[in-house]
């Protein structure tokens, strides 16, 4: 089977959604296998995992897709035969959680591919972690230094001043002015 590349995602009730036509296809799967797991693993799919989206909701998927590309059974827009279920939604984590159950090779490496992902991100994070660790204490050395290189100036900014006027001095010697 050719590779089905990334499947379409919409918008359904404010969430990027997958439908499960587009899931099953991704992880070469067939739908009724796909829906049918589902079912048997219900449990693993909270209302913020997969939900089952209404005639209106498809209606609205279908118009905002001008193209036919929308693989939902005719039944649904008011054809004749097809399968007569509504689809449902996956959010990005029922998409992984689907991958998880399912046991075709392309759902398998699907879920090798998102543990490394996660492992790899976390390992990211925490160098990213030890970097923002070392910045603050950076910063924390340059606010100190700032303090004492202010110290430093106040204290040097008398000397930086002109010396203040010198009082008269008195003139040596004779004066022919009378004073």
């Amino acid at each position: 089977m050719p590779d089905p590349g990334l499947p379409p995602i919409h918008a359904v009730r404010g969430q990027r959604v997958v439908l499960d036509s587009d899931l099953a296809a991704l992880y070469e799967v067939q739908v009724k296998v796909f829906n049918q797991t589902l079912q048997r693993n219900a449990e693993r799919f909270p209302v913020d995992f997969a939900f089952p989206i209404t005639r209106e909701e498809v209606a609205n998927l279908k118009s905002q897709i001008v193209t036919s590309s929308l693989a939902l059974p005719p039944a649904v827009f008011g054809g004749h035969g097809g399968v007569r279920k509504l689809p449902w939604a996956f959010t990005e984590h029922g998409a992984i959680m689907a991958a998880t159950l399912l046991r075709s090779e392309r759902a398998v490496a699907m879920s090798v591919y998102v543990v490394r992902a996660f492992v790899r991100m976390r390992e990211e994070l925490m160098t990213s972690a030890v970097i923002f660790k070392r910045l603050a204490q950076i910063d924390k050395k340059l606010l100190e230094h700032d303090v004492v290189l202010q110290d430093v100036v106040e204290k040097l900014l008398p000397l930086l001043a002109p010396p203040p006027d010198p009082t008269p001095k008195r003139r040596i010697g004779f004066n022919v002015g009378g004073d």
